[in-house]
């Protein structure tokens, strides 16, 4: 791969999320002939390359959240010198809730090639192993720590028409999927996915209520959740979204802004849902 007729370019690879027999052969190729290989995880690639029994040639670096910022103008760089950056998480797409978006980003605004390895990706996976609708979906990647940010970015999702995807830790997954069933109802069709590809994969289905009571026992593993959407109720009437409105005009947004928002995800007009507030705020 390395450096093809003097022109570098960036590679984002997509690792196995679990089993190694996943892994393609370009990924196998790439491996062994990149310049350089920034890794999330310097001892995570070096077991996988084990595994794959290749032995990566070019430099390899850590690559992630906390270097990021300082590790990409020296990949830009190299790319712009004629070499072969790949880049790879611990497992999956990189980009996808992984690092590797800030330095594709740079690469393209610099002009210098972009191109992927495509392969396992546990966003897709998830989806497919789901059963719910996938002719349109999202991805929300992590939600929110904080019980009433996590309330707001569910309260988003109330509405939602598309099944949703997004990531949550284990030792957050039952909070989070009780908050769910709380604001979006318990009957909301949502499948959890534990250890996909892995020995121990299990996939949950049920309603959030059902599937909060099951969490609360304690669940372990990489956690992909996919949520229903919402069955479709008409355009609500504004003056039912003035709360939401309010609660994002108090964590700082702007009323035009929030009600923008809320307007966008709810189907009502903003002109109408903002009237509607100023109503509420004359009493």
């Amino acid at each position: 791969m390395g450096n093809i007729s003097g022109t570098g370019r960036l590679v984002l690879a997509a690792t196995p999320l679990g089993d190694a027999g996943d892994a393609s052969p370009r990924l196998v190729a790439a491996l062994r002939t990149s310049d350089v290989v920034a890794a999330e995880d310097t001892r995570r690639l070096r077991a996988l390359a084990s595994t794959l029994d290749v032995v990566p040639t070019g430099r390899i670096v850590s690559y992630y959240d906390s270097v990021e910022a300082a590790r990409t103008p020296g990949l830009v760089e190299t790319v712009r010198d004629g070499g072969t950056v790949l880049v790879v998480t611990d497992a999956g797409m990189p980009s996808v809730s992984d690092p590797g978006f800030r330095l594709a980003s740079a690469c393209a605004e610099a002009g210098l090639p972009v191109t992927c390895l495509p392969g396992p990706s546990a966003v897709t996976t998830a989806l497919a192993v789901s059963a719910l609708p996938c002719d349109r979906f999202c991805f929300e990647g992590f939600p929110p720590r904080k019980t009433g940010e996590r309330g707001r970015w569910l309260s988003a999702l109330r509405e939602e028409p598309r099944t949703t995807v997004f990531f949550e830790s284990p030792h957050r997954l039952a909070d989070t999927l009780a908050q769910a069933a709380e604001l979006l109802g318990a009957q909301r069709p949502a499948v959890v996915c534990r250890e996909l590809t892995k020995t121990h994969e299990e996939v949950r289905r049920g309603g959030l209520g059902e599937l909060a009571a099951w969490a609360e026992a304690g669940v372990r593993g990489e956690i992909t959740v996919v949520l229903g959407g919402a069955e479709a109720t008409g355009v609500p009437d504004p003056a039912s979204l003035v709360g939401a409105v309010e609660e994002r005009v108090a964590d700082g947004e702007r009323l035009k802004d929030a009600a923008a928002t809320v307007a966008s995800a709810t189907g009502v007009g903003k002109k109408e849902l903002y009237d509607a507030v100023l109503r509420s705020r004359r009493g």
